[in-house]
């Protein structure tokens, strides 16, 4: 059976430029001089809008207004980052500081997951999976494959190298487990002992781990393993994964009922041998807080201020740097609180109170830079390829 491929919705046509001949003949205009490349670009969002950042100096390249709430993910090139917006995903060039013409329509725009030169979209409205060659956004709009799940949820999809895609299951009242799909999107297995399903991360060997409010759901190797948390409730609901390591590091939140709880635990998922271990923070954190360095090192945020380095095999921690001074969790998630974002061995910490963006070298802990922002910075994002 052919997989299915969804074409492009709008087809490049290419200009055939003819040489005029005679005197009549005009000149034709030059071309516009293209915008200068901004070195390793840094994205965050802000209450209305989206600055871009010079990578090296951290100094804004572009204000560019867009109203709303918008959320920021790589979309997994060397170039871009998807905009989350309200109507959809937007792929933005952050070398070029511009947002693109190449738009996903989605209500309620979901995660964007990368994995094997794929990128997959999640529409939360729809429960439509939206997947493409990550490399082809470098030619404008790309050739799209689409499933959608059988009822719409706040899901994930991950597409992994030999064409399975591991899809959650769910509907606007329940997430239940994930599903297992065949690249013909035929379902090969499944598991329903996952409620509250949430997040995902692909760990080393191409392990893709879900979350769940009572442990983690780990795919490998053609099976379906349930991790049970140590705890009766146990949530795992945002992960940050690394090839380099079997260990996925997980949030991890025990009091079932809390209006907001604040969390000094984590937890780390071994793939491998199938373990789950907690670790002490002695500091609280968020779901932006999670990180993974260039060897794997698992990495925390807290609201102590201090970038905390786990060894993700011992785990323990075996560092702590300051970076920035305490702070408290928003009640709305949608506020903006630190965040972290690690590209190659460079963690990048936002402090919005103080309208700030810190580069912090991994290797040595020293702070290598700071950029004064024109506003509070809320999410924040790169292009990843190259790093």
């Amino acid at each position: 059976m052919v997989k299915p491929v969804r074409l492009p919705v709008a087809v490049a046509t290419m200009a055939l430029a003819l040489t005029a001949c005679g005197s009549g003949a005009q000149q034709a205009a030059a071309p516009a001089e293209p915008r200068p490349a901004v070195p390793d670009p840094i994205v965050t969002t802000y209450d209305g809008g989206v600055l871009v950042l010079d990578g090296k100096t951290l100094a804004v390249a572009e204000d560019i207004p867009l109203p709303g709430f918008n959320r920021l993910n790589p979309a997994g090139d060397a170039e871009h980052v998807m905009v989350s917006t309200s109507t959809g995903f937007q792929a933005l060039n952050a070398v070029r500081a511009q947002l693109t013409d190449v738009q996903f329509p989605a209500p309620k725009p979901g995660h964007v997951v990368r994995n094997a030169g794929r990128t997959v979209l999640f529409s939360d409205g729809t429960g439509e999976v939206t997947s493409f060659d990550t490399a082809e956004l470098a030619g404008g709009e790309p050739a799209t494959e689409k499933h959608t799940a059988a009822e719409a949820h706040h899901g994930v999809a991950v597409e992994l190298s030999n064409g399975q895609m591991v899809l959650s299951l769910g509907n606007e009242e329940d997430r239940t487990g994930i599903a297992v799909l065949d690249e013909h999107r035929h379902e090969i297995t499944r598991n329903e002992d996952c409620p509250g399903v949430h997040g995902e991360a692909v760990a080393q060997g191409e392990a893709v781990v879900i979350g769940c409010e009572n442990g983690a759901l780990v795919y490998r190797d053609g099976a379906i393993t349930k991790i049970a948390s140590p705890t009766p409730y146990g949530r795992i609901g945002n992960q940050a994964g690394s090839e380099h390591s079997p260990v996925v590091l997980g949030d991890y939140k025990q009091d079932e009922h809390a209006e907001l709880e604040r969390p000094q635990q984590v937890a780390l998922v071994n793939t491998a041998d199938s373990s789950l271990k907690l670790v002490d923070l002695g500091t609280s954190y968020t779901f932006r807080s999670l990180g993974r360095g260039p060897a794997g090192e698992a990495l925390v945020l807290g609201t102590d201020g201090q970038l905390h380095v786990i060894d993700p095999v011992q785990a323990r921690v075996v560092r702590s740097i300051p970076v920035i001074g305490q702070w408290e969790e928003p009640l709305e998630w949608q506020q903006p609180r630190p965040a972290l974002f690690v590209r190659g061995g460079t963690a990048y910490v936002t402090d919005p109170a103080k309208r700030e963006i810190h580069a912090i070298d991994l290797a040595s802990g020293q702070k290598t830079a700071t950029g004064a922002l024109p506003q509070a910075p809320n999410e924040i994002a790169t292009p990843l390829a190259g790093h």
